[in-house]
């Protein structure tokens, strides 16, 4: 969400440099941090003294931050945690209201460990962490814990975009399928014949492209001939945006909607049109759309959020420290899809094995550059959307992607360097080498084949 910093932050970070927040953390690795005051004073070993605040954008009724209590509540039961323990935060706008939120828990609750779902929470979190050392900070989906100098400052993702490349895995099936039975029309095809896709995005940040790009790339290992158009709702959660883009793109002929936004809008949209005789199918996010789509819901692409919840609770009644960035995927079973919809064509679910276990085993690799393409225009889109310098041999290959790890405040419209990050090499052997140099996704190369709107 949106990377505002406020004059309090940016007054705020030399004291915090020079105070309680120490040296900075490298980022060629997804760094451990060092040891936090957090996490000394707060587990002690002893498990009744922990008193955990979780702050929310959302609520149960936003898939998101439901896929996080879901997380939350099977962690602290499986540590013995009770429920009182933990102190739901709901509804916290990414507003200076999440700053006097986590003081609250901590000088009236008596948390001793912040934990926030939202990326745009990140800044308010920082702004806590550095007047208050001895707690211990967690910035979900967070970009800059590691070189912001705050050692009790926090970042966590799970490496979602290889469930949405299983996602898209399953749509690929269902395409074959339809086109396989001549089921899809001129209409459903593009002017080089291509099945249309349509997804519905919430914004242009890296998480989303890499997560729509996982998901195209998904398809195309089944089905390579598609196109995929992105569109963004500039909102995380709106039901009726969602929805209204779903139609749009049903109205241009494309078979499957994603989507990387937070409601049940776009399935529901899906929903009434095959209702009415158009032929299309849905992938949603985070929780399972069967309730509300079910003679189109495909899957969702989800995270099992307990993995994490598990490890960072457990590291605070130890007494260790909680790892600076923290990112992991099918191998922990912390990334899945939902329960597959009956439309799902017949063998799904055995490509859906093969597939998670190629991820496991290192023979899948989402962003393998031999499977994708990046035309000159598409490096300079890469460049402008987000600085990324991306080099391509003659067949438009990719052999090289920069990517400056600092972070910027762009809230004047011009870029403004606050932590000073390395610049890294994101090709690795062959593949773009996701959320290893930090938690947070950092794919955004614009490939060949998706079509982004302005």
């Amino acid at each position: 969400m949106k990377k505002i910093i406020s004059i309090v932050l940016a007054a705020a970070m030399m004291f915090c440099l020079l105070t309680a927040c120490g040296d900075s953390t490298s980022t060629g690795a997804v760094a451990t941090g060092a040891s936090s005051g957090a996490a000394a004073s707060a587990a002690s070993g002893n498990a009744s003294k922990i008193k955990i605040g979780v702050i929310l954008v959302g609520d149960e009724t936003e898939g998101y931050t439901k896929a996080h209590m879901d997380g939350i509540d099977a962690a602290r039961q499986s540590l013995g945690l009770s429920e009182d323990q933990v102190i739901y935060m709901k509804s916290i706008p990414e507003s200076s209201e999440c700053y006097d939120t986590a003081i609250k828990l901590i000088k009236e609750d008596g948390c001793s460990a912040i934990f926030s779902n939202s990326y745009g929470h990140q800044n308010y979190m920082v702004q806590a962490a550095q007047e208050n050392p001895d707690v211990t900070f967690v910035s979900m989906t967070g970009d800059f814990a590691a070189i912001s100098g705050c050692k009790n400052m926090k970042n966590a993702f799970t490496d979602v975009y290889q469930s949405r490349y299983v996602s898209g895995v399953v749509a690929g099936m269902k395409i074959k399928e339809l086109a396989d039975a001549g089921k899809l029309t001129d209409a459903n095809k593009d002017e080089n014949g291509n099945v249309k896709v349509g997804y519905v995005g919430a914004f242009n940040y890296a998480e989303v492209v890499s997560g729509y790009t996982a998901f195209y790339l998904g398809i195309k290992s089944v089905y390579p001939q598609v196109t995929m158009y992105v569109d963004y709702t500039q909102s995380w959660f709106d039901v009726d945006k969602e929805a209204a883009m779903a139609e749009k793109f049903i109205g241009d002929g494309c078979v499957i909607i994603g989507q990387h936004a937070d409601s049940t809008g776009a399935p529901s949209a899906c929903e009434a049109a095959f209702k009415a005789g158009t032929t299309v199918y849905s992938v949603g996010y985070n929780v399972d759309m069967l309730d509300v789509a079910p003679d189109v819901a495909l899957t969702s692409a989800s995270n099992n959020w307990s993995v994490y919840y598990t490890y960072a609770f457990k590291c605070l009644i130890d007494g260790t420290d909680i790892k600076t960035d923290w990112a992991e995927g099918y191998d922990t079973d912390a990334v899945k899809i939902t329960k597959l919809g009956t439309a799902c064509a017949e063998g799904t679910q055995e490509k859906v094995d093969e597939t998670i276990k190629g991820l496991k085993d290192g023979s899948i690799k989402v962003f393998d550059t031999s499977t994708f393409t990046v035309s000159s225009d598409n490096i300079a889109a890469t460049l402008k959307a987000s600085g990324a310098k991306v080099t391509c041999d003659s067949g438009n290959k990719v052999t090289s992607c920069q990517i400056d790890l600092s972070y910027y405040d762009f809230s004047t419209g011009t870029p403004t360097l606050v932590y000073q990050g390395q610049t890294i090499e994101a090709i690795v052997d062959g593949a773009f080498s996701e959320s290893t140099f930090r938690s947070a996704p950092y794919f955004s190369i614009r490939i060949d084949g998706i079509n982004e709107a302005s």
